[in-house]
């Protein structure tokens, strides 16, 4: 009798990430079918910083329903991607619970963290800005959301069907998270600043509130896992 050679796990041959990178590739070509002129736009006017007010007050329903769509998707890549990371560097998980369940649990943790952050934005805008740069901001930090999903889409799709190592993933995913903040620190100079006094104080400011947080919910994440492979 001869003994069975188990087949070693591999991202592309997951069901659950196949049919959600399928999903999500829909679901963008949907999007962009319907308003791409109005993504085009949020990224023109994001880069050259018009002098106007917000477009969002220019939105049709559709639109609206559109750009909360991709923020969905946004948050589904990046539990997709996290799992990669998390799957790569302890592969234990795998063994705890299925693939989609921790898919769901880190694009869940994602979609919170995106909630709060917007709350915070709005409570932080109505106590030391008006409300027209609040809005400006808010959708300078949606377009941001927006573009980070293609760009997470695109890196996924090497990931999976390229068998990247972890190293690389690090590589990708800092690639991304330094980008991501770079644009919105310059976004905040150019709302928020007015002069290099003030760049001081808003360095720290932006340090409390966009680089801390993503710290406390990466360390979140690993004592989960710890918890989650312990007790199950």
């Amino acid at each position: 009798m001869t003994n069975l050679i188990p087949i070693p796990y591999t991202f592309r041959e997951d069901q659950v990430v196949s049919v959600l990178l399928l999903g999500c590739f829909f679901l963008s070509a949907y999007v962009l079918s319907r308003s791409r002129n109005y993504l085009i736009q949020l990224g023109h006017d994001f880069l050259f910083h018009r002098e106007r007010a917000s477009i969002f007050s220019d939105t049709t329903g559709g639109d609206m329903r559109h750009l909360l769509l991709l923020a969905g998707q946004t948050c589904v890549l990046l539990g997709m991607f996290l799992f990669f990371c998390f799957s790569s560097a302890q592969p234990v998980l795998l063994s705890v619970q299925p693939s989609w369940q921790w898919v769901g649990i880190y694009a869940g943790i994602c979609a919170g963290y995106v909630c709060v952050k917007w709350l915070l934005y709005f409570f932080l805008g109505w106590i030391f800005f008006d409300k027209e740069t609040t809005e400006r901001w808010m959708e300078a930090s949606s377009s941001l959301l927006y573009y980070l999903g293609f760009a997470l889409f695109l890196s996924i799709l090497f990931i999976v069907y390229f068998n990247l190592r972890l190293e690389f993933m690090v590589i990708i995913g800092a690639i991304l998270f330094l980008s991501l903040k770079i644009l919105a620190f310059y976004k905040w100079l150019k709302l928020f600043c007015s002069n290099l006094y003030g760049s001081l104080f808003l360095i720290l400011y932006f340090c409390a509130v966009e680089i801390i947080p993503c710290l406390m919910v990466y360390r979140g994440l690993v004592e989960l896992n710890d918890y989650l492979i312990i007790n199950y």
